[in-house]
C-alpha cells in the first residue's frame, strides 16, 4: 500500500492587536499575542499587514506639512486627486506609467508596480489633520529584522510576510500581496521538476510569498477587523529564504507595460 504525506495549511488571525503607534515594537506585539493564542512553532509564518510596520516605523505624512510642485497640479488635475497626495506619489515613485482619473500608476523606489505608490489614508488616525501613510522605506529589510527577532526569541525558524493589497493586470479587485519576505522563498522555481506523467517542467515558477499574503488577506479583511497580524503553519516551503524582490518581473520581460 502507498501511503501519501498530508499536507495541512491552518491560518490563525491574532486578536487583541491594538492600534500601532510610531516606534511601537512590532515582534513583541507579535510574541505576547502568539504566546496567549498561537504560540510560534518552527516553520511557521507570519504575515503583517504593511500599514502597522509603516505606522510603527513612522511613516506617516501629515499633508499640512506637504507642498504641491507644478508636476503633481498638472497630474493631479488629470487623475482628480488631491496635489499634495500626487507630490507624495511622485517622491516615491521612480516611474509614472499611467495616470487617469481616479488613479496614478507608478513604478515606487522599491520597484513594485502599482496604484498611488501604494499611499493610503485608509485606517489613519486623522484627528490631528489630514494624513497618508507610505509604504515601509525597505520592506525586505523589516521582514528580515522581524523574522530575526522572532526566531532568536522562540528558537523556532520563523519566516515573515509584509503583505498589502494590490492590484493586478487585466484582473479586477485587489489581492494580498508580500511587499517584504524573510525566512521563506519569493519565487518558488519549479523548472525541472518532473509531473505526473514524468515530463519535466519547463516554465513554472510559482509566486510562493503571494499565495501565502492572499491566504492571509482573508483573514486580515480590509476596513474596521482589527486582525493584521497572521500566522500560518504548515506552509511546504517554509524554511527556504528568499525576498520580495524575486517576484518583481524585470522590465525586460514585462510584456504588460
Amino acid at each position: 500500500m502507498t501511503h501519501q504525506v498530508q499536507h495541512r495549511l491552518s491560518l490563525h488571525a491574532l486578536a487583541g492587536i491594538d492600534r500601532i503607534r510610531p516606534g511601537d515594537d512590532i515582534a513583541q506585539i507579535i510574541l505576547q499575542a502568539a504566546a496567549a493564542q498561537h504560540p510560534l512553532c518552527e516553520n511557521d509564518v507570519v504575515v503583517i499587514a504593511q500599514k502597522i510596520v509603516s505606522k510603527s516605523e513612522g511613516r506617516r505624512v501629515r499633508l499640512a506639512g506637504v507642498t504641491p510642485s507644478g508636476r503633481a497640479r498638472e497630474l493631479a488635475e488629470i487623475a482628480g486627486k488631491d496635489p499634495r497626495i500626487v507630490e507624495l506619489i511622485l517622491a516615491e515613485s521612480s516611474k509614472i506609467l499611467r495616470c487617469v482619473p481616479g488613479i496614478i500608476i507608478v513604478e515606487d523606489r522599491r520597484g513594485l508596480v502599482l496604484a498611488n505608490a501604494g499611499i493610503d489614508a485608509s485606517n489613519v488616525d486623522h484627528q490631528d489633520g489630514d494624513s497618508v501613510l507610505l509604504l515601509p522605506e525597505n520592506p525586505d529589510r523589516s521582514a528580515e529584522i522581524l523574522a530575526t527577532r522572532l526566531t532568536a526569541a522562540t528558537g523556532a525558524r520563523i519566516g515573515v510576510i509584509i503583505n498589502d493589497s494590490i492590484g493586478r493586470a487585466w484582473r479586477r479587485g485587489t489581492i494580498g500581496t508580500a511587499i517584504g519576505v524573510s525566512g521563506l522563498p519569493g519565487v518558488l522555481d519549479l523548472r525541472g521538476t518532473r509531473d505526473l506523467y514524468g515530463r519535466a517542467l519547463v516554465s513554472t515558477e510559482i509566486g510562493a510569498a503571494d499565495e501565502l499574503a492572499a491566504a492571509a488577506s482573508i483573514l486580515m479583511g480590509q476596513a474596521a477587523e482589527g486582525r493584521p497580524i497572521v500566522i500560518i503553519r504548515g506552509a511546504p516551503y517554509a524554511n527556504q529564504d528568499g525576498t520580495a524582490q524575486e517576484l518583481q518581473r524585470p522590465a525586460a520581460s514585462d510584456l504588460f507595460r
